[in-house]
């Protein structure tokens, strides 16, 4: 019996790739697909700002991604010493706002206490909920590298949509 699992990526880059398993026994194949989003994100430029596109395959696993997409636009950051654990729960009026909202605690956690979130689990994340423990660790500022700042996280352009295996959050942050 010959087990192979191939990953194919398309010529293009979409925000997902395909998981194809072939499983051969004797003359027989079975072949097992589905499409999953490979968490990610992506700067893009915007007039006079900075835009981050973030995907994942859950909505509870895009909120770690937009906050490393966030902390991308304003460097290399490195934490300095152990993490505290930091409970953020919130309703509104959707998915996206909840986002944004959280986000723009996590930019004043690192301009006001110089503090940098360094893994956030999502125990609930609905459309007018969502739950978080943020780890959080001082930031070690000799030795991050900061490329620039970033005055706030935006209401312009900002969106999740469900995409083929999972979703695509996109966001404006102010530079």
């Amino acid at each position: 019996m010959s087990h192979r699992a191939h990953f194919l990526r398309p010529t293009s880059t979409p925000p997902y790739c395909h998981l194809r398993i072939d499983v051969r026994v004797a003359d027989q194949t079975t072949i097992g697909y589905r499409s999953v989003v490979t968490p990610r994100f992506e700067l893009f430029d915007h007039t006079a700002d900075m835009g981050i596109r973030a995907f994942a395959s859950t909505l509870a696993e895009l909120v770690d991604v937009a906050v490393a997409g966030l902390y991308a636009t304003i460097g290399e950051l490195t934490a300095a010493g152990g993490a505290e654990k930091i409970s953020y729960d919130r309703t509104g009026l959707n998915s996206a706002e909840l986002l944004r909202d959280l986000l723009a605690e996590v930019l004043l956690l690192f301009e006001l206490k110089h503090r940098k979130v360094t893994g956030a689990t999502a125990e609930e994340f609905s459309e007018n909920h969502l739950r978080v423990t943020l780890s959080v660790a001082e930031v070690d500022f000799e030795k991050s590298v900061f490329f620039r700042e970033v005055k706030a996280v935006t209401y312009h352009e900002l969106d999740i949509r469900l995409v083929d295996g999972g979703y695509e959050a996109t966001f404006i942050v102010d530079i």
